[in-house]
């Protein structure tokens, strides 16, 4: 049984087609991300899980090249997509994590894990109630609480979003919410958007060349410093794309 780490990743992105594998620093981001999850202690395997579309064959054929794992499954159903790979990797415990969060904090990661593995929850991660910024969303939760959820959810939202249904049933699973030390939602390090990119970049050239692996504490601290760059990417909110999911149920 292990602590797997499920990274969903995707060419066919609506609001910025193939972000997994645009170059940073001549590393794909999806490259970027996996090596910053490698350097959590916490985790026993990483899997890039993509789906049997021809589409995504870029992302399979780049994992085979790089020697990373890669699962392939339905491109919608991204629940039953999950709930596959985690049977077929025999996984206890499953860390999700989406492709476009290339300077995802590995401490992050495994400050998450480490509760989880504490206390008796069902589900622990950093939403629904965000202070983390937009970019380090963490969840951890069991197999058994992903089994249920592939068996009962019907929803078309809560398949294209593998724990939806977990966190819209806290009568059903034990759910805790970590915050923040303090309230940063309003920063958006994810790349949903071209102007997303130009932000991390921005971060990233203007930190990697001084620490190894940066920190969430540095980039907050670069972006205090530097307040102007968030005008790049504000105009867009946490969320976007699981309210234009909410409009197919």
């Amino acid at each position: 049984m292990t602590t797997l780490v499920i990274i969903q990743a995707r060419m066919s992105s609506t609001r910025f087609p193939g972000k997994v594998l645009i170059k940073l620093q001549q590393k794909p981001l999806l490259q970027w991300m996996i090596e910053r999850v490698e350097q959590c202690s916490l985790v026993d395997k990483v899997v890039i899980a993509t789906s049997t579309c021809v589409d995504d064959d870029p992302i399979s054929e780049w994992c085979a090249v790089n020697n990373r794992t890669c699962y392939r499954g339905d491109l919608e159903n991204v629940l039953s997509r999950f709930y596959h790979a985690a049977t077929h990797f025999n996984a206890q415990t499953i860390i999700r994590l989406t492709a476009d969060c290339p300077i995802i904090d590995p401490k992050v990661i495994d400050e998450h894990i480490y509760f989880y593995q504490k206390h008796n929850y069902d589900y622990v991660s950093n939403g629904p109630v965000m202070t983390y910024p937009d970019g380090m969303g963490v969840e951890v939760f069991s197999y058994q609480a992903l089994k249920k959820t592939y068996q009962e959810a019907t929803l078309f939202s809560e398949k294209e979003h593998v724990t939806a249904y977990i966190y819209k049933h806290p009568e059903v699973f034990t759910l805790f919410n970590m915050l923040y030390k303090k309230d940063y939602s309003g920063i958006r390090i994810t790349i949903d958007y071209p102007e997303d990119f130009t932000l991390v970049k921005n971060i990233a050239d203007a930190l990697q060349p001084t620490m190894t692996s940066f920190s969430l504490e540095d980039i907050i601290n670069y972006i205090e410093k530097n307040p102007d760059i968030l005008n790049l990417n504000n105009k867009h909110s946490p969320n976007e794309g699981y309210e234009l999911s909410l409009l197919k149920d």
